[in-house]
């Protein structure tokens, strides 16, 4: 019995491979490259974007209250008679950048309870910050200016961060 297709092949040698079969060899796919990266890197890297944004915002929103502190560290370094006069300023400036504008038009007892209100204690109505209201009309006042520029620093590190503003940089 002869089988029609078995005609058409020529068996050459001993592995017996038929020559005329139109057959390729077997063609192994392309290495995987490095571009695009998988989904997973492309999440790392818009978390580690938005990680940056947002510490870079927070930075900048705190920008004021680093001012601040830095004003502070300067005052407490030079010893001043007029010290509790500048630190009421210092406060003052602090508010105007924070608060509501209402806030900067405060006086005596109301401005003494407004920088009471973030701390424990009431330290500025009846502690060592009850100072702030006359001692800048006194010739030589009488102040514990440790204490003094210690609490004004634990108040300046209340601070909420600065609002943003639109339509202008600062």
């Amino acid at each position: 019995m002869v089988i029609p297709w078995a005609a058409s092949l020529v068996l050459t040698g001993e592995d017996e491979m038929p020559v005329d079969l139109p057959l390729r060899d077997i063609h192994l796919p392309p290495a995987v490259g490095s571009w695009p990266p998988a989904i997973g890197w492309w999440l790392l890297f818009g978390l580690l974007l938005a990680a940056v944004y947002f510490g870079w915002r927070s930075w900048q929103r705190r920008r004021l209250q680093r001012l601040a502190l830095a004003r502070l560290k300067a005052l407490a370094r030079r010893p001043d008679p007029q010290l509790p006069a500048a630190l009421s300023c210092l406060l003052r400036q602090a508010v105007i950048s924070h608060y509501p504008p209402h806030a900067a038009g405060l006086t005596g007892q109301s401005w003494l309870e407004f920088l009471d209100r973030p701390l424990s204690g009431r330290p500025f109505t009846t502690g060592v910050g009850r100072c702030l209201l006359d001692a800048p009309y006194r010739a030589e006042p009488q102040v514990d200016n440790a204490a003094l520029i210690a609490l004004c620093r634990r108040w300046l590190k209340t601070l909420p961060p600065q609002p943003r503003c639109r339509g202008r940089n600062r």
